[in-house]
């Protein structure tokens, strides 16, 4: 097989796009004014359907690689209303170009089959192989809400990240708008949003417009140039229980940034600095104990990095792929361009001794 990765790069691209036409029809049938994060089934439903139509399309190309994946199917062998509902969604969703449905495989032949495919996401990850991480609705809260979210793919090769795909239903399509403190709340996915990145290691990355059938044309994406780290607008969390949102006030003070910070959910955040909508994205420790899974960053990772940007942890250290299906070496996320980075990861360590 071509080291190139075209064609792995071609099927997480329609891969995402097809599971992304799932999510926008559950969040406009089940979701939408749903005002609890209490009622988790439209994410629930969300999710699952997803995670099987990724599944689906990469057991179909490449069927003995590994994967990683958030949802297993125990719960819906015991839940037929929700099974059923899945069913139908899964069934039903379809790109609209035979040719591009067919490069995925088709439908899922049963509901047996569609519980046995959940749960192929059951890799353990590590060093060695081919193996592909899903998160079939990062920032579930935003995919409530209206927000932001993402639907992600990455193809890591003995623990490096080779190919990573983002699905971001509710971004604009045109890279050349900034970010406002909006872009997290009250979004959809009418006409002029919907984006579809995509990278390969050493290839550079892309936007295009998310479709309906075959992939719409690319355009290559850089980050903005940004020499004085004060004209700087980063991003973060929505939730303060993702990453703490004092130590970033204090961060961004000691930068002497003075926009006010980009709260959004999901690694739309890393698409967003990517095409130069934003330029920093902060995520710092709420917990000692808490470990970061692979899935949340393996793509937002590699498309930071094609562009010339640079993603460590808290550090200064290079996130770690390879140990599992966490992130267990790392603390925390920045990801800057290069030329800042050092200082912004130096304020970092500043500000988190002090704690």
């Amino acid at each position: 097989m071509s080291s190139s990765y075209n064609h792995e790069l071609q099927i997480a691209l329609l891969a995402v796009q097809r599971a992304t036409l799932l999510t926008k029809r559950v969040f406009h049938e089940k979701a939408k004014g749903t005002a609890s994060k209490d009622d988790k089934s439209p994410v629930t439903i969300g999710d699952f359907g997803a995670q099987a139509l990724i599944i689906s399309a990469l057991r179909h190309n490449f069927p003995k690689d590994e994967i990683v994946a958030e949802e297993e199917a125990s719960a819906l062998r015991e839940n037929e209303g929700l099974r059923s509902q899945i069913w139908e969604l899964v069934q039903t969703t379809k790109l609209e170009d035979p040719a591009a449905e067919d490069q995925l495989g088709g439908s899922i032949k049963s509901e047996s089959a569609l519980l046995n495919i959940i749960d192929q996401g059951n890799s353990k990850g590590g060093s060695q192989g081919r193996i592909w991480a899903i998160d079939p609705i990062d920032g579930t809260k935003g995919f409530l809400r209206g927000g932001q979210y993402a639907v992600c793919l990455a193809l890591l090769v003995d623990g490096d990240v080779k190919v990573g795909v983002l699905g971001c239903p509710n971004l604009p399509v045109d890279d050349s708008v900034l970010l406002d403190t909006k872009i997290g709340q009250d979004q959809s996915d009418d006409e002029g949003k919907g984006v579809l990145f995509g990278a390969v290691l050493g290839q550079g990355a892309t936007s295009r417009p998310l479709g309906r059938g075959k992939l719409q044309d690319s355009t290559h994406i850089s980050m903005k140039e940004i020499e004085d780290v004060k004209q700087a607008t980063f991003c973060e969390s929505v939730e303060a229980g993702h990453s703490s949102q004092d130590d970033s006030a204090k961060i961004a003070q000691q930068l002497g940034i003075t926009k006010p910070s980009v709260r959004m959910d999901s690694q739309a955040k890393y698409g967003s600095i990517a095409r130069g909508a934003g330029d920093l994205y902060m995520r710092l420790p709420v917990r000692k104990d808490y470990q970061e899974k692979i899935w949340d960053h393996a793509a937002g990772d590699l498309i930071v990095r094609e562009v010339g940007g640079e993603v460590t942890d808290t550090e200064g250290s290079r996130l770690d792929f390879s140990i599992g299906r966490t992130l267990a070496a790392n603390k925390g996320v920045i990801a800057a361009p290069k030329a800042i980075h050092r200082q912004v990861i130096d304020v970092v360590k500043s500000v988190l001794a002090a704690k």
